[in-house]
């Protein structure tokens, strides 16, 4: 019996293969879409690599768990920058989950230059109030800068110019309630940035 003709052909790639890259080329498409469904069975398939990845890069497992809900939540909400000619979808979720590491990687470097900063400034005695203001404004200026415009200004009249919700409404002509919306989503933007208590003491 000739068995040639059973053999396959080296140019076939194995049915697995083809239906995985079928499965990721649907999860992706559905995704465009906005099918929820989608979303839950990405994070089942993915959440163990993309917390896996983040706690090889960061060596903190409760800090890999946050990034792990920002990288889901980024690919929720930017589903629409997907694009399946660039590659498949776990692919694109892997660089959003690079992109959130650095981001983490990035806050940790501020916090501790300002730990370092404050230290050099008063030495082992202790942290004077002062130079503890300075610098957490310094941070935070800077960090304002990457804020929406709205929410930048909001933030900034309530916190260098120490005005109230309604003062802030009454100057800008904006209504309450959007008023405390920009500042309550900037001091979160900012809080995740530099940290509670840089936030706290502007």
């Amino acid at each position: 019996m000739n068995t040639t003709s059973l053999r396959p052909c080296a140019h076939d790639r194995p049915a697995p293969a083809r239906d995985r890259e079928e499965a990721e080329n649907d999860l992706g498409a559905r995704l465009l879409n906005g099918d929820l469904s989608s979303f839950a069975e990405l994070y089942h398939r993915s959440a163990g690599t993309v917390h896996g990845l983040a706690v090889r890069k960061l060596g903190d497992r409760e800090e890999a768990q946050d990034v792990t809900q920002q990288v889901f939540l980024a690919a929720w909400h930017g589903r629409h920058t997907y694009d399946p000619s660039r590659g498949p979808v776990s692919a694109w979720l892997v660089g959003i989950t690079r992109k959130k590491i650095a981001d983490a990687l990035a806050a940790r470097t501020r916090r501790t230059l300002l730990t370092t900063t404050l230290a050099a400034r008063n030495g082992p005695a202790g942290t004077g109030e002062y130079e503890v203001a300075v610098v957490h404004r310094a941070l935070l200026s800077s960090s304002l800068r990457s804020l929406p415009p709205a929410q930048s200004r909001m933030v900034a009249l309530a916190y260098y110019r120490d005005l109230t919700h309604a003062q802030i409404a009454q100057l800008t002509g904006v209504p309450l309630g959007t008023v405390k919306s920009h500042i309550r989503r900037g001091l979160l933007a900012l809080r995740h940035q530099l940290g509670d208590s840089c936030v706290a003491a502007a």
